[in-house]
């Protein structure tokens, strides 16, 4: 199957993505991933590419659909694929509408997982790292036997400048703002499916894992 996967930061898509991989066996094409491949693969694409991660710069639409071209063209996408992080954007979706075309191919499914705003500002911002050993804990959901200090190794827990609740709030705004567009784009298209990500990890793929069963039928 042909799967893209959608959902704003702290909806649980890494987890999901590692499941369903495994069900779909398929491989799980990420943004970062394909760049990576790029890079190591030394193609002129990942080349350019690293040229604007090494300055800290967004790599521009133009570079990204041309390494998600030469992705989707490998052997082991033959069979399918599950896309996360690709397409952020209407513009870039409409030029993977032009490659999958190109290759003969079409997408089944767009997964959206929701989750409500303040849910999500809950589980990004409840996460605490050890200074000493990198352990991770959440203060709901994973926390330490030591409170504010690591039961690992006695180290001080501290919470990421990423995690603060100003910088998780502006995450979820970009993705609001980019990927509002793309919801709609694809519900048009008759390809969206939505999943409430607000149930367990274990229904949360139980139901997607369903929803693409009904597809198949």
């Amino acid at each position: 199957m042909r799967v893209i996967l959608l959902g704003p930061p702290g909806a649980g898509k890494g987890t999901q993505a590692e499941k369903l991989v495994e069900s779909l066996s398929v491989p799980h094409i990420s943004t970062g991933d394909m760049f990576r491949k790029a890079i190591k693969d030394g193609t002129e694409l990942g080349t350019k590419a690293k040229s604007y991660m090494d300055q800290g710069k967004l790599v521009p639409d133009e570079v990204t659909i041309g390494i998600v071209r030469e992705r989707l063209a490998e052997p082991d996408c033959q069979k399918g694929f599950l896309l996360d992080g690709f397409p952020r954007t209407v513009t870039q979706a409409d030029a993977l509408n032009e490659i999958l075309t190109n290759l003969n191919t079409k997408l089944d499914a767009v997964i959206n997982i929701n989750v409500l705003r303040n849910a999500l500002i809950e589980r990004l911002t409840g996460r605490r790292v050890c200074k000493s050993c990198g352990a991770t804990y959440h203060i709901m959901f994973n926390p330490s036997k030591g409170d504010t200090v690591c039961e690992k190794c006695q180290g001080e827990l501290y919470q990421r400048a990423d995690d603060s609740i100003e910088t998780v709030g502006n995450r979820l705004d970009v993705y609001e703002e980019q990927t509002a567009p793309l919801i709609a784009y694809y519900r048009d298209k008759d390809l969206l499916i939505d999943i409430d990500g607000a149930q367990s990890m274990e229904k949360v793929l139980a139901d997607i894992c369903q929803a693409l069963e009904d597809i198949k039928q």
